[in-house]
């Protein structure tokens, strides 16, 4: 189940984005698993079309969806390497940090603000008609 929070200050496309990536992450939505159509997800959720686009793509380009055409837009399997990925990522993060002495909580505030300047960057950029 998706839900959006028009108050939440994290723009409606990205709370889409993450509410699906956790989906697909946890197996909640299993590899295969056809999503809703933009336009269907738009009209369920209340959200301009574009918005949902925009999270599709942003799910796409991070290997978590595919789309096939007019077949309509699957959780892909390419997901399990973007996780292979992160995981290679965040072990590299903590050979650093430990070469560096920095504790563990340090580290955790690091990313957290890194993370936080990203999400804040895709909202500067973000299209007023996606709101």
């Amino acid at each position: 189940m998706i839900v959006i929070d028009a108050a939440s200050p994290v723009p409606p496309f990205e709370q889409l984005r993450a509410q699906l990536a956790r989906q697909i992450q946890d197996r909640t939505l299993a590899v295969g698993t056809r999503l809703p159509t933009i336009r269907r997800l738009a009209a369920d959720l209340g959200l301009a079309v574009n918005t949902v686009g925009r999270a599709y793509r942003a799910l796409e380009e991070a290997g978590l969806i595919e789309t096939r055409g007019s077949a309509g837009s699957f959780v892909s399997a390419a997901g399990e390497r973007g996780r292979e990925q992160a995981s290679r990522a965040a072990a590299d993060y903590a050979a650093v940090i430990a070469g560096l002495g920095i504790d563990v909580n340090e580290a955790i505030r690091i990313v957290r603000a890194a993370l936080t300047r990203r999400i804040a960057a895709s909202t500067a950029t973000r299209d007023p008609k996606e709101a």
